[in-house]
């Protein structure tokens, strides 16, 4: 049964949406939550405040100035800057160590949240009033920056610290896919039970977090989310800063869910190219046409899998429209490799967040059996999706932006 207090905040969400809606009919320009600084910059006055950001957390119709330099003009009394993986300007590569620095232009100290310390501490948060949450996601659940939001709720919860969150729209946001997470298999790339695309911006994750108790110990953080003016979750939204140094255009923000599978594999799903997860390939020409050489790129991959060998497989840069989540291609490969258990590595469980897709595919099932089994656990988590949306939604996926 809702209490009175749950029905006040679906109702609050309702009201939102509807705000929303309209506004978007009025054919208004997409703001994100950090361009809409009235309603955050008295929250801040006379507080000391901490960031948690990177390259993405900018305001692009202000001559996409930084969030943490747009605060400090403001007067703000920005303390420190915490960074999620790939650090404060994103060109770490995946999984390379971040480590504490001080930023040159500010001179703010930078605390990385990646690595051995992906929650702040009680002492990092202890000279803080308020943070401030502004990273741009992805809306898959392996994308890093949702995990790193959970443990900054988890620690300002613990330590009595308000959470802004300036949230910004879901590219990959108009629809829902993917098997649920499984218990028991939760790391840094799956903290949630939510599906690999969950549907959801970062602004809705948090609130859904926050409210569903999975931050756990009856923890609950004091979260004000800002949320995005004038958009839809089924209006295309071109990132005006690419949210890490692998996905660098609209093309391979859409191929990500489907082709990052291929990183609990032995394929090369481009990492080293200039097209990462727009393409797969491994050194045999069974697996196609199609050819590239994976090599180290500074800013982007430094040591890709099968460095300096010629790959062969598929280019999907050529296919259009970009289909949903999609499971053609890890099978296309699976089947021309012949490797059976060998075509995994120790990762693809981890990256899945369920033991049961490599058991379906060893078994020989067909994409229509595979995804017919998410069905039931795909329409229950549509169900609690629906009680933190602040945007209109649609179930009809997105195609790119030309």
């Amino acid at each position: 049964m809702k209490t009175g207090k749950n029905l006040a905040f679906v109702f609050f969400l309702t009201i939102v949406s509807s705000w929303v809606s309209l506004q978007v009919a009025l054919g208004q320009q997409v703001l994100t939550g950090a361009e809409q600084a009235s309603s955050y910059l008295p929250q801040l006055e006379g507080k000391k405040v901490g960031v948690v950001g990177n390259q993405t957390s900018i305001l692009p119709q202000s001559a996409s100035i930084h969030l943490v330099d747009y605060l400090l003009e403001k007067k703000v009394k920005v303390v420190k800057v915490f960074v999620p993986e790939h650090g404060f300007r994103g060109t770490a590569d995946a999984g390379e160590k971040v480590d504490n620095s001080i930023d040159p232009k500010t001179g703010l100290p930078i605390v990385s949240l990646y690595g051995n310390n992906k929650k702040p501490t009680a002492e990092q948060l202890q000279d803080l009033d308020v943070v401030i949450f502004d990273l741009q996601d992805v809306g898959v659940r392996f994308f890093t920056y949702i995990s790193t939001l959970h443990y900054v709720m988890e620690a300002c919860a613990e330590q009595g610290k308000k959470l802004i969150l300036l949230d910004r729209p879901n590219p990959n946001g108009s629809y829902v896919d993917g098997p649920i997470l499984k218990k028991g298999y939760e790391s840094f790339v799956g903290l949630h039970p939510i599906p690999i695309v969950h549907g959801l911006t970062i602004g809705e994750l948090a609130q859904m977090i926050n409210e569903e108790g999975w931050l756990g110990a009856d923890l609950k953080v004091e979260l004000t989310v800002i949320p995005v003016a004038h958009w839809t979750h089924n209006q295309a939204y071109d990132l005006p800063v690419k949210p890490s140094p692998n996905l660098p255009n609209a093309q391979a923000i859409f191929w990500y869910p489907s082709t990052c599978l291929f990183e609990g594999t032995v394929m090369s799903l481009g990492r080293g190219t200039l097209f990462p997860f727009q393409v797969f390939g491994y050194p045999d020409p069974r697996f196609g046409d199609f050819t590239f050489t994976p090599i180290s790129i500074e800013g982007m991959s430094k040591t890709p899998p099968h460095q300096n060998q010629k790959c062969y497989g598929r280019d999907l840069r050529e296919i259009s429209p970009i289909p949903s989540f999609t499971l053609t291609y890890l099978l296309e490969a699976y089947q021309r490799s012949g490797m059976k258990e060998k075509f995994f590595n120790n990762y693809f469980n981890t990256l899945v967040g369920t033991d049961e897709l490599k058991k379906q595919i060893l078994a020989g099932m067909t994409e229509e059996e595979i995804k017919a089994s998410w069905q039931a656990g795909l329409e229950e988590y549509r169900q609690l999706r629906d009680k933190y949306l602040l945007y209109p939604k649609t179930a009809t996926p997105l195609t790119p932006l030309p």
